[in-house]
Parts: structure tokens; sequence; C-alpha cells
């Protein structure tokens, strides 16, 4: 019989891009909340590409890229005027991070 591997396991802090060691992890972790929310709406209206990037004002292979989660070429600021001509509200809240987590962290909530 074949002896089997033994494989660790590491508990995540909840952003991907900050686990990956990637820089401005907290930039696109926030940018993706972004994306997945558009994404919803988008799916939730049931509209194409196409349409979806006649609302947004951009081309369809742009969509095509955000959708895929290509988010160079995307600024937050950009992301929320595509919330907004979906008709999303942005609501952004500050508050003090609770003592027992070690740093600040940028989070999309939706309602």
């Amino acid at each position: 019989m074949k002896k089997l591997e033994k494989i660790e396991v590491y508990e995540g802090s909840g952003n991907v891009f900050a686990d990956l060691g990637l820089d401005e992890a907290e930039e696109l972790h926030a940018k993706s909340g972004l994306v997945f929310r558009i994404s919803a709406v988008i799916k939730k209206k049931q509209f194409t590409q196409k349409k979806a990037a006649e609302i947004l004002g951009i081309d369809q292979p742009k969509i095509s890229n955000l959708l895929s989660g290509r988010l160079e070429g995307f600024s937050t600021e950009r992301l929320f005027r595509f919330l907004n001509a979906l008709g999303q509200d942005i609501e952004i809240t500050v508050k003090q991070k609770p003592v027992s987590r070690e740093s600040a962290e940028i989070r999309v909530i939706a309602a």
C-alpha cells in the first residue's frame, strides 16, 4: 500500500491576496469584492456582456476582463461608478478596528 504524504494546512487571513504575498493586497481584496457585486447585479438583471458594456460605457472585451477577475485598468473609483450605473448605492463607513484584530482592513459588504 502506498504511504500517504502529510499535507500541511494553514489558516488563511481572510484576504487571499495578502496570503499570496501580493503587493496592494488590501486594494485587490476590495476591488474583488466590488467586482463580485457588479457581477451579481449583471447576473440578476440578466444582462448580456454587450448590454452591460453599454450601460457601463465600456466595450464588451473590457466587461469580459472585469468579470474574469482581470482588475488591471479598473480603479476603485471606476468600479464605484460602474455600480452606480447599475443602480447600486454605495455607502462607505469608517470605524475603529476591533482590538482583537492585528490590522485594519477594507471590506465590501453587499446589503
